[in-house]
């Protein structure tokens, strides 16, 4: 089917913004976007991250689909203000990266939280009975510690996540899988740095990365209309901008525009719906 939208998508640069923590909602956000911009036929994406990282399946599952799709259209992501670990998992979904000499990025690797209230619960006189169908059902239960063979079994989980994530970057930035476990070990650094490791191709802007976008498609970087694809909001939403509600443990709380709260509870709210969850994460 060729779409109405084509012609001018054809002459045009799509943009997704991944901004926040990357969890099932940016997951369906970005796949059902770049479907869109498959359909339409645009030459080019322009992929702008600013995020710390996220959870291990749906940064997987993004970087799947932007690895399928640069094989049809150019894609250049521009890392912003931070784009680290799960961050930088889908950004090797890209045909190249520009990273701003002072990006916050790095931090490959793989963590796993779990929290033990056992002492807490005995002050207050609080004990859980459990009826398990085997010996690890209850495993990262915060009302006790793990045992010896449990923590085998979740760093072998962690361990293989991790190689998966050593071998993502190996293949999405042509290095070896010992090159990159040299750099690879949880810390952060810099674009600068970044740029010296092989991580990305060029420090720049996001508009330096827009126009190197333009350029690979065969387009005048300086008449080239760039698309961005937005998250949906909801009607009332889209009426009264910036006026919006998160939800944090079944609480509705108003957010009106205060990006700092915003992030905040954000953060809370995956926190809690991602405990004992393998993560591709940076936490500052």
């Amino acid at each position: 089917m060729i779409w109405p939208f084509s012609r001018r998508s054809r002459k045009s640069i799509a943009r997704i913004e991944v901004t926040g923590v990357i969890g099932a909602a940016t997951r369906k956000r970005m796949l059902e976007a770049l479907k869109e911009i498959e359909e339409k036929r645009f030459p080019a994406l322009l992929l702008r991250i600013d995020s710390p990282g996220g959870t291990v399946g749906d940064s997987q599952e993004i970087h799947t689909a932007l690895k399928r799709l640069k094989d049809k259209l150019k894609i250049v992501a521009s890392f912003g203000n931070i784009s680290a670990s799960g961050g930088v998992y889908i950004g090797m979904g890209a045909n190249h990266i520009v990273a701003n000499p002072g990006t916050i990025t790095g931090s490959i690797g793989v963590i796993l939280r779990g929290n033990n209230l056992e002492r807490l619960l005995d002050k207050v006189g609080v004990s859980f009975k459990v009826i398990k169908s085997g010996p690890y059902k209850d495993i990262l239960a915060f009302d006790r510690e793990l045992t010896d063979p449990e923590k085998g079994i979740l760093q072998e989980l962690i361990d293989v996540s991790y190689s998966q994530f050593v071998k993502t970057v190996a293949e999405g930035r042509h290095l070896s899988e010992e090159a990159v476990r040299s750099f690879a070990d949880g810390r952060i650094f810099t674009g600068e740095q970044a740029l010296q490791l092989g991580v990305v191709d060029r420090l720049g802007s996001e508009e330096d990365a827009r126009r190197w976008a333009a350029e690979l498609a065969g387009l005048d970087p300086d008449k080239a209309e760039c698309i961005t694809f937005d998250e949906k909001k909801p009607f009332l939403q889209r009426l009264v901008p910036g006026n919006s509600n998160v939800a944090v443990a079944g609480l509705a709380y108003p957010t009106l525009a205060v990006p700092a709260l915003n992030a905040t509870l954000e953060w809370l709210e995956f926190e809690r719906s991602t405990s004992g969850m393998p993560l591709w994460l940076y936490r500052p």
